[in-house]
């Protein structure tokens, strides 16, 4: 393989972006200056294999348990993003990669040129604050993100209570244009009817009973922004024309207003429910949902990334205990990991500050664990059920456990604590693992058949 144009190598050399250049063999034959500075600044990388250099991997990435985009480059003919963990001398960080392929005078892919961006959202290392994870459904996720974060296409995030929807919303927020602008959440499982129109939109003085000043609304305070709609499966029927309205034309009205006002915000919305089997059912407006889902992406849930879990915990355990620097025993872990998370990274949280609170010394055990998921939380109870190993003064009434479905026995189990329960909601929350917004949703739903 002969060396690479002294032209081509002086033209990466400028480029503000890292870059690296390297040929069919994997070989790094340039590095130019942002990449030597960013990701090697202590020792050259010419010479070494992309692949060991990047992952410390023995083999190419695609016979790594990778995406290689230099395989699918070649398999294209034509430039190829993926995302990647990514070796830094701060450890590893999650990394745009977009490579693009040179011919020669044969039409021969000759050599590679790949340009790195670090993802601004998400850790590959235990952290404080954001997305925690490294395995692949979960990168696969990540990388929806990076793809669709850049744009002002609306975002649809699907999945379970407890998966991150708004740290998800908050990453697509990150990644793009508008990151400088606000984030506004609108809690709308929190919002009457009544009250929807005018936190949404705003209200001018006098338009109803208790209205004895202008206000604006959430619409307004997010222009320039993200407005993020999290459980938007829970927008009254009403309200759904007025929001479709809004998406449509970018324009609203205040409550109790005739002006017609504008603003420019970027929609992404969260639910935990089907909202196609809403559509079909006529309970969500089919417009609505085709402009809203413009990009779709699935939220996995812990119980299919559980080799994430150690790291989650790391990160968990330095929110609740700051000062303690406490850490997990293997046989805690293991443990863990056993566990199906029903309320996923929320319930991991609880389950984790009530072990702490558990453990007096520097190291949370197994038995710490096992107390903490003791027969008090609801995720055990529900448990017990399936298992049939539940209290012998369970209502005679209830159907045999195996002709139940999970939905039903976890009604079941919020009535019983409901009626032994004397405290507030906030604890009731606690008890069962999950949060007072998901608690107040799950009692709406006891009103009304699923």
């Amino acid at each position: 393989m002969s060396s690479p144009l002294p032209e081509l190598v002086s033209y990466l050399e400028g480029l503000p972006e890292p870059h690296i250049l390297f040929d069919r063999q994997y070989r790094v034959l340039a590095a130019n200056a942002a990449y030597r500075s960013q990701f090697s600044p202590q020792a050259s990388v010419v010479g070494r294999m992309c692949y060991e250099v990047s992952h410390h991997f023995t083999a190419p990435c695609d016979q790594s348990g990778e995406n290689c985009p230099l395989a699918r480059a070649r398999h294209s003919g034509q430039r190829e993003r993926v995302l990647h963990l990514h070796h830094t001398p701060l450890g590893e960080a999650y990394i745009n990669i977009e490579l693009a392929p040179l011919r020669d005078a044969h039409g021969d892919h000759a050599y590679f040129i790949e340009k790195m961006e670090t993802l601004r959202v998400g850790k590959a290392q235990p952290a404080v604050h954001g997305l925690i994870g490294r395995t692949r459904i979960f990168l696969q996720m990540l990388e929806l993100v990076a793809r669709v974060g850049p744009s002002d296409a609306s975002v649809l995030l699907l999945g379970e209570s407890g998966t991150g929807k708004e740290l998800v919303a908050r990453a697509v927020h990150e990644a793009s244009s508008r990151a400088a602008g606000p984030l506004v959440v609108v809690e709308c499982a929190s919002l009457t009817e009544t009250l929807f129109e005018s936190e949404l939109f705003g209200h001018e003085r006098g338009a109803f009973t208790g209205a004895g000043a202008a206000k604006r609304g959430l619409v307004e305070s997010a222009s320039g922004g993200t407005l993020f709609f999290d459980e938007v499966g829970d927008i009254p029927l009403p309200m759904q024309v007025k929001l479709l309205r809004l998406l449509e034309s970018g324009t609203y009205r205040r409550v109790g207003s005739t002006e017609l006002r504008r603003t420019d915000v970027r929609i992404v919305s969260a639910t935990h429910r089907d909202l196609q089997a809403m559509v079909a059912d006529g309970c969500f407006r089919e417009d609505l949902y085709y402009r809203l889902s413009i990009f779709p992406i699935r939220l996995p849930a812990l119980r299919e990334r559980a080799e994430d879990i150690p790291m989650l915990a790391t990160a968990l355990l330095d929110r609740v205990a700051p000062r303690r620097r406490l850490g997990l025993s293997r046989e805690a872990t293991s443990r863990l990991k056993e566990h199906l998370f029903q309320g996923n990274v929320r319930e991991l949280r609880n389950v984790l500050e009530r072990a702490a609170l558990l453990c007096d010394g520097q190291v949370i055990h197994r038995a710490h664990v096992e107390r903490a998921f003791g027969p008090d939380s609801g995720a055990a109870r529900m448990a017990e059920r399936s298992a049939g190993t539940g209290p012998t003064n369970a209502p005679q009434a209830s159907p045999p456990v195996a002709n139940r479905s999970l939905p039903e026995m976890e009604r079941d189990t919020l009535l019983e604590r409901l009626k032994s329960h004397s405290g507030s909601r906030a604890e009731l929350a606690a008890k069962l693992g999950i949060s007072v917004r998901s608690l107040y949703r799950r009692l709406r739903s006891l009103e009304r058949p699923e």
